[in-house]
């Protein structure tokens, strides 16, 4: 007990240290507790805080800041009818066919499998391939059926989806447009002087800001060069898979991995295993090769201080204790606890 009383005096004696504490246990908490009730507002910060940079480039460019907004504004929702008006319609097109699809898809997937003893007997026992094909279709059954009862509670969400729809543009409009009035209400809530959570907050935006706009441009510019090669190719579900390819490029390392599986899938339905296969899984091989080699870098240096082994550490611990998010949001997370240790103050 005297040693923890002695650390816990250590550490806790500055109160600069409590305020960063409380604030972090406070965000947490309000996230933890109330994350679905407040999806849009947060999703209209992050919006609005992305959008903000651009805003800011257009100011040191001398343009008005009413201006600034106006102009990028109108370009955010532009983009939005584009999702809604050409994007989203494609992509449920292509969803509806690729389920018309799936038992035929399945069955030949079921078939190459099967094969897998003959070919290579070594490695492969046909039990082992029989029993996991009967887990397989198992786990599909019990999919199916969540889906199907999922399938009733569409209706409310499809009238939440709408309301957000109205909300977050407005929500993201007055975010730009009163920043300064709403950080400086929000700030009268907090002590003046508070040098180390600034310090917090000045590396977590200049780190998670850069990185989360380079991954907008790299999942923009991987998606629409992975569209681009697939239509060339004459690959069914273009625009769907091009969609994914970009989604993986926010999941680390495993991302590239998760994304080729139903690459593979699909073009092995549509061509079997031949020359068009090939040259699918190639195109997609240097994308990837390309992306992470040379777009990345140039998008991301010196973004985020991480070491790769911090990185697969964040991936396994948010990823256990918030499942898919918290793969997606491992580097921001990692990015936000390496900033608290190196503010924190060390005791002697």
């Amino acid at each position: 007990m005297n040693i923890v009383t002695a650390w816990f005096r250590r550490n806790f004696a500055n109160p600069q240290v409590v305020l960063l504490a409380i604030l972090l246990i406070a965000g947490f908490g309000i996230l933890a507790v109330a994350a679905d009730t407040l999806a849009p507002l947060i999703a209209s910060i992050v919006i609005a805080y992305l959008l903000d940079g651009a805003i800011t480039l257009l100011e040191r460019c001398r343009v008005p800041r009413e201006l600034a907004v106006g102009l990028i504004f109108s370009l955010f929702v532009a983009a939005l009818l584009a999702i809604f008006l050409i994007l989203l319609p494609l992509l449920l097109t292509q969803i509806a066919q690729l389920v018309q699809q799936l038992p035929a898809i399945l069955t030949l997937t079921q078939d190459l499998i099967l094969e897998l003893p003959e070919r290579y007997p070594d490695l492969f026992e046909d039990q082992q391939i029989r029993e996991f094909l009967a887990s397989l279709r198992n786990d599909l059954i019990l999919m199916g059926q969540r889906i199907l009862s999922a399938s009733v509670a569409w209706l409310p969400a499809v009238v939440n989806v709408v309301v957000y729809l109205v909300l977050m543009p407005m929500l993201v409009f007055f975010f730009l447009k009163d920043k300064d009035l709403i950080l400086n209400w929000v700030l009268k809530f907090l002590p003046p002087e508070r040098p180390l959570a600034d310090q917090v907050w000045r590396e977590v935006d200049a780190e998670i800001g850069g990185y989360v706009r380079g991954k907008i441009y790299e999942f923009l510019i991987v998606a629409a060069v992975t569209y681009l090669a697939f239509v060339l190719l004459d690959l069914q579900f273009s625009a769907l898979l091009a969609i994914v390819t970009g989604v993986s490029t926010f999941i680390p390392y495993i991302g590239v991995a998760l994304a080729a599986l139903p690459v593979a899938v699909i073009a092995y339905a549509q061509w079997g295993m031949g020359p068009d296969f090939l040259w699918v899984m190639g195109a997609y091989a240097v994308i990837q090769l390309i992306d992470g080699n040379v777009l990345a870098p140039l998008l991301l240096s010196e973004v985020v201080n991480l070491h790769p082994t911090a990185v697969i550490v964040a991936l396994l611990v948010f990823g256990s204790i918030w499942g898919f998010w918290g793969i997606f949001f491992a580097i921001p997370l990692a990015t936000l606890v390496h900033a608290v240790l190196n503010a924190w103050p060390r005791g002697k």
